[in-house]
């Protein structure tokens, strides 16, 4: 077996399967943050990413993509319903942001969890050379790093978790708090979206497993394990330069007319899922057409909803209630050809999200709770002339890096109407020195720099980013 010096782990491999027109099955390089990231630091260096490639039965033996050796763990139907469905995303999701619904808590759920984490460390430690650094991603396997460290104390290990980090108050109703934090700990570099979510870890280590802990680092069976924020990014520059490609243009001139080219467009595009506020999101709209402040022909809203983890119920229940509210909308204020909100619910792929960027005078990015959302960067780098305005939560860690947003409370719904009607009626001269100062930070903190930093802090040494070619 090949192993490798950089070893990335996370739920998924970096890759999407399709059909090719004959039928044949056919693997490319997925467009995720987390691949972005990292594809132009692994094309340097001997790597691996350990992941799970979609589907159950056996694991598929995968080619390279882009030259990173692709390492399959396999996952049983009850693997993806007690681990996945499961412990992932209906007890750690939900208690991680904020307990927005009410987590779930079943002991066959922590025994599939531990069961698959398990796996992913055997895999990683089969394709890691001696002394390689491993880069374990997210909620799914928070156990990881403690059990690869079991199996490989020669390794250099980091964790980064994606999502937020809640409170100790909620953290603790968990049943098997200590085994995550134990498992996280495993790690030399634990890496977090907000420097609020490192005091939350270190408040809760030195409560619950009674260890020295600061925000900065934590001693644990003699071992110094650093923790700090590293907030995650995009490839502005690609970005960029896709929104100006000219048949994006030309597509967002389309969409502009197809929506019967209206003053202004609103847009907002998630995942289907109860912390990204749609529900609040749609009131609060459709009571601006109620007041008057908002006229259908003027201004409309396309809301992208690309469903998420529909077998699991919760998600099920509120894809019925977002569509019953915007038939509701629709049915009270649209007229025919003039729905008050286009509402879509499949995938698009980059050129099409880059068109309705284009289009969008105003993003509203309005979550209850997120680790960062990526999609509120997204649309500022790609309004490349510094126009339009983007509505952004305070409580999505992008706030933290683009305070010229306007921040709203999502869970205050006037707070949220008049933050919506003043991105509507904004001067465009302070649009404009908004947009800049948010275009200029993204270009300084692009996904490169995060990688970049957050392997700088992991590799004492710098031997690794040397090899890399990314130590600059």
């Amino acid at each position: 077996m090949r192993q490798s010096s950089l070893v990335v782990v996370a739920n998924r491999l970096p890759i999407d399967d399709s059909v090719a027109p004959d039928g044949a099955c056919e693997w490319r390089r997925s467009p995720g943050g987390l691949v972005s990231a990292l594809h132009p630091l692994l094309r340097h260096t001997p790597a691996t990413w350990v992941g799970w490639a979609g589907g159950t039965g056996p694991a598929p033996a995968l080619p390279d993509v882009d030259g990173v050796r692709m390492h399959t763990v396999a996952l049983t139907a009850d693997d993806l319903r007690d681990h996945y469905e499961g412990f992932a995303n209906a007890t750690l999701w939900p208690l991680y942001h904020d307990s927005v619904e009410q987590p779930e808590y079943h002991r066959r759920w922590w025994e599939a969890y531990q069961r698959v984490n398990q796996r992913f460390a055997e895999a990683t430690a089969d394709v890691a050379e001696p002394g390689a650094v491993v880069w374990v991603q997210d909620y799914h396997l928070q156990l990881v790093p403690g059990l690869l460290r079991e199996l490989r104390p020669d390794l250099r290990i980091g964790f980064f978790l994606h999502v937020p980090f809640p409170p100790p108050e909620l953290f603790m109703q968990l049943p098997r708090r200590a085994e995550l934090l134990r498992g996280m700990l495993g790690a030399d570099l634990v890496g977090f979206q907000r420097s609020q979510a490192a005091h939350n870890f270190a408040q809760l280590v030195a409560k619950v497993l009674d260890v020295p802990a600061d925000d900065r680092r934590i001693v644990v069976d003699d071992r110094v394990v650093r923790i700090g924020a590293f907030p995650v990014s995009i490839d502005t520059v690609e970005l960029a330069a896709l929104a100006t490609r000219p048949d994006v243009a030309e597509r967002a001139a389309r969409l502009r007319h197809d929506l019967g080219s209206p003053e202004q467009v609103i847009l907002s595009v998630d995942r289907m899922d109860y912390t990204k506020g749609i529900e609040q999101r749609l009131k609060a709209y459709s009571e601006l057409i109620a007041d008057g402040h908002v006229k259908v022909r003027d201004t409309v809203l396309v809301q992208v909803a690309v469903p998420s983890r529909e077998r699991v119920g919760q998600y099920q229940i509120l894809r019925e209630r977002v569509e019953r509210e915007v038939g509701r909308i629709n049915g009270e204020f649209g007229r025919v050809g003039e729905p008050a909100i286009h509402y879509l619910t499949q995938p698009f792929d980059r050129v099409e999200l880059a068109a309705l960027y284009r289009v969008a005078d105003v993003m509203a990015v309005t979550p209850l709770r997120d680790g960062m959302n990526l999609v509120a960067k997204e649309y500022v780098a790609a309004r490349v002339h510094d126009t339009g305005a983007l509505l952004l939560s305070e409580f999505a860690g992008a706030a933290a890096e683009l305070p010229q947003a306007y921040l709203v409370n999502p869970h205050d719904l006037e707070g949220l109407k008049q933050g919506l009607l003043a991105a509507l009626r904004a001067d465009p001269e302070d649009l404009g020195a908004r947009m800049r100062a948010m275009r200029a930070h993204l270009h300084r903190h692009d996904i490169r720099a995060w990688a970049r930093s957050y392997l700088a802090a992991l590799d004492d040494d710098g031997s690794l980013l040397t090899r890399m070619g990314a130590a600059g």
